[in-house]
């Protein structure tokens, strides 16, 4: 069983930075692919990035390519999501996924275990 907690939303304006961190416990967190989603009011759960054991990344190109950074650390069982030139439309509460995998996917489907979420509003 894996635990996941966010942490690191707020409130920025737009083109600010913001970083978000996402703290496993339980599970050997070497083994779990990683991701990140967001849902803003009213719209469905969507993909943001999925980081695999040795770092590989994808994202979800339209949204967020070159502004965010998704990384992790394995031995202190954390991973992060770094945003930069945030926009409003990046507003949503962002929630940290896990599946024991070694390959990444922008499904939720594919993901077992789920964070409570943190909120990240952008105002213009």
């Amino acid at each position: 069983q894996v635990q996941l907690v966010e942490s690191g939303g707020g409130s920025v304006q737009a083109g600010g930075s913001l970083r978000l961190s996402c703290a496993a416990s339980g599970g050997t967190f070497s083994s779990y692919v990683m991701g990140w989603f967001r849902q803003a009011p009213g719209k469905e759960r969507e993909f943001v990035a999925s980081i695999t054991w040795n770092g590989g990344a994808r994202y979800d190109e339209d949204s967020v390519k070159d502004r965010f950074t998704i990384s992790r650390d394995n031995l202190k069982k954390m991973v992060y999501l770094q945003m930069n030139s945030l926009k409003p439309e990046d507003t949503a509460v962002y929630y940290c996924a896990a599946q024991f995998s070694r390959y990444g996917t922008r499904w939720t489907s594919g993901y077992g275990y789920w964070g409570q979420g943190t909120q990240v509003t952008v105002s213009s």
